[in-house]
Parts: C-alpha cells; structure tokens; sequence
C-alpha cells in the first residue's frame, strides 16, 4: 500500500508545497473611500464623464449575459497608434492578436508566471520592485534573483542584469519602468538591447507608469525582432479604471496565446468592457490628467526642497519621502486627517520611507498642509 498523501492540521488535502510555504501578497483594502487616497498611486479624480455615461447606458439585460470582446482589442490598438496631442504612435503597427485581455494587469502578471514559469527556473528582476512579481514566482517553485538598486539616486543595476542574463539565463526578466516605488527610469534602447541578448528570457516590461514620463518601449519594439519582449499596460493609473480591473499585454501573437490560455474565458466582466471602450476612446481626458498629475509634482518637489525634507522623485505619479519623526506615526497622524500615504517599511534600500501618489494640485496642497503640521514645517 502507498502512503496516504500529506494532510493539513485541519484535516483538509495539503495544498502545494509552494503554496503552503506561500507568503501572498497582500495589500490594505477596506476603509479607503471617501478619504484622500494617496498610497496605491491611483487616479485621484475618478473617469472620464464618457466612461460613467457608458456604465449607465448598460441595458439590465446585458448582465445577464455572458461578456463579449469584440472590437476591444481593435480599440487597443487604434488608441496605442493614434495617440492624442501629435504624440508619436507605433513604429510597427500592432495587430488585434497582438493583444491580450486580462483582469487587471496582475492577472496578466500571474498568468505569465503560469505560462513560462517552472519549477527550478529562475526570475531575474530589480530590488525594491512591485510587491506581487515575488509571490507569483514562490507559487511556481521559481528562483528569485532581485539585483538592488545603485547608490542614493536608485540607479537601475544595468551592468549587473545584463550579465546575470547570460550566466544565469532566466527564463523570466520582469522589469517595473519607471520601478515602483522608486521611480527609476530605463531607456527603451536599453531594454531592447536586454531582449535581443537574452532570446531565451521573457522580458517583461510592466509599464503601468510611463503616461508620467513617456519612456514607452512600445514606439520603438517590433515582435518581429524581439518576440521575447511583452509589455503590460493598465487603465488603472491614469484613466480611472482601478475598480474594474482592465488590462493589456501586448507582444507576439504566440506569447499572447500562451499567456492567454491559462485565463478562464471570462475574466473580464461586461462593465469593465464597457468602460475600457469609453475610457479608450478619450484619450484628451487621460491627456489632460496627466498633465494636471505633473504640474502638481512640480509644485510639491518644489515645496520639498524648500524645507529640506529628503525625498526622491523620478518617473511615475509617485514619490518617496523620509519623514524625521517615525513614519508609522506620521502614517497614522495623516490618516487622521482624512489622507493615506504607503509604508515602504521592511522594504530594502527604502525603509524609513513613505510613498506619497501625487495627485491635483488642490490634493497636493491638501497633503502638503497636513503633512507639514504633522512634522512642524512651515507650511
């Protein structure tokens, strides 16, 4: 007779080991509305008024039904080519099959993990980085090679990656540009050059943030060239779609397919769709967001050099500041005043930190106030 398999203290079947010694990620969720949210680095201001229009003209019938993509990825790609505001789209144009739809982009980063990631392999990514690439490299049994960021300006570790991709030959390279949470910024001739040495990685290039900056790869990729080369993208942080879940990969037809079959057939739901196509068909509302987030993140660097407060800003709608009384007290001392701000404890290279999204300009003066009677500025 075999030994009866492992079971759990409770009784139940033991799950994997990878899953069992599994630390997720987890993030604060509850009793954030109606307060100033300046910790997940979303849009500050809520959709376009297209976007609440499309939700409300949904038929009750509609619900009932199981949601369709028709056209979404089509829509995608017009949005991706004709950018607004004479902004340079797509070297190479895209194709519909060049898209892949998912439940947000951690959906689309857990499906990855799924798709290429084994036992054994490696993931070879930056430190600190997005909190959820390392859980879902732990489920697949993945080894995690995370290279820290260079000296007091967060420089990204190039040299460093570059040789790691050929010693070590990863299977993934994931790659958070502009990083959170430290804003740093590659050059997409940079990352190009990293997929081409490495036909063997994926290299995935999580690009949630480069509305703030405009460091895109995706102007200068052709997946013709670098069918090892996929790029993630949200309607997250700059559209206002955060509650609904919406996003893209955008690559190789084959890495798309693959990556899409192990997503059920209907992860999205019909009023994401509905504000994805609404919210992609105003791109002057992203536009102007945009530019309202970066006139309001030279207004607070502004006010922080003049109290010379250590802070680091670089790319994305973000910053870190390094309060002088205990940040978890300044965390705490904020939220009483109706704002929230991120941790970064326990965070390498950061710790001592806090993160602050920028918002308005109004939302950022509503922080600085606060912020600077917590720690007895001048406001």
């Amino acid at each position: 007779m075999g030994s009866s398999p492992a079971r759990m203290s409770s009784g139940a079947p033991a799950p994997r080991v990878e899953v069992e010694c599994l630390k997720a990620y987890s993030a604060p969720l509850e009793g954030r509305r109606g307060l100033l949210r300046l910790d997940f680095n979303e849009n500050t201001i809520g959709p376009s008024p297209r976007v609440l229009e499309a939700l409300r003209a949904i038929p009750a019938d509609q619900i009932a039904v199981y949601p369709e993509y028709d056209g979404l990825r089509e829509a995608v790609v017009a949005n991706l080519s004709n950018r607004d505001q004479g902004r340079p789209g797509l070297t190479q144009p895209l194709s519909p099959s060049q898209i892949g739809l998912f439940n947000g982009v951690d959906a689309a980063i857990h499906a990855i993990f799924h798709a290429y990631g084994d036992r054994g392999d490696r993931l070879l990514t930056t430190s600190p980085t997005f909190g959820y690439y390392t859980p879902c490299a732990q489920m697949q049994g993945m080894k995690i090679l995370a290279i820290p960021y260079e000296g007091s300006d967060f420089r990204f570790p190039l040299q460093v990656i570059r040789t790691l991709l050929q010693q070590k030959r990863p299977r993934l390279l994931l790659l958070c540009n502009p990083n959170n949470p430290t804003g740093t910024r590659l050059a997409p001739e940079q990352i190009l050059e990293l997929a081409v040495a490495a036909p063997e990685t994926l290299v995935v290039v999580d690009e949630l943030y480069e509305a703030f900056t405009g460091d895109s790869v995706l102007p200068q990729a052709d997946f013709s060239v670098t069918p090892n080369l996929l790029v993630l993208r949200s309607l997250a942080k700059t559209a206002g779609l955060a509650g609904l879940r919406m996003g893209f990969a955008i690559g190789s037809a084959d890495v798309i397919d693959r990556v899409s079959r192990v997503t059920g057939p209907y992860d999205i739901n019909s009023f994401a769709v509905t504000a994805a196509f609404a919210a992609l068909d105003d791109q002057a509302y992203v536009d102007a967001y945009v530019a309202d987030v970066l006139k309001a993140r030279d207004w607070i660097s502004a006010r922080l050099d003049a109290s010379g407060v250590p802070y680091h800003l670089d790319g994305g709608n973000y910053l870190l500041i390094w309060p002088q009384q205990q940040p978890t007290e300044v965390e705490a001392a904020l939220r009483k005043r109706g704002i929230l701000v991120r941790l970064m404890t326990g965070k390498p290279l950061i710790d001592g930190s806090l993160r602050v999204s920028i918002g308005t300009i109004e939302q950022m003066q509503q922080f600085w106030q606060a912020f600077a009677t917590v720690e007895s500025l001048a406001a």
